[in-house]
């Protein structure tokens, strides 16, 4: 039995990863934003993570538009290291 499921989870595994190869790869320039602009924002993919620093850091935010294309939008915010 476990050298069966073993089998079954090996050969998703195989077609999971054979499906990512044959996927072009797709280069999305980073887009800086700018005060005011319209965002078409249908679902946030990923946000870095604001480091301890006390600052101002740069940030990105992956997102999908309504369409479905994938934007990478670059902004600025404050650390968190800062004690006051």
């Amino acid at each position: 039995m476990k050298l069966l499921l073993a089998f079954v989870l090996g050969c998703i595994g195989s077609v999971a990863m054979a499906d990512e190869q044959d996927a072009p790869s797709v280069q999305v320039s980073v887009e800086p934003y700018q005060y005011s602009q319209d965002l078409d924002i249908a679902h946030v993919v990923a946000i870095t993570q604001v480091p301890d620093v006390c600052d101002v850091v740069p940030m990105q935010m992956t997102y999908k538009d309504s369409k479905g294309d994938k934007h990478v939008m670059e902004y600025h915010v404050m650390g968190n290291g800062c004690t006051n």
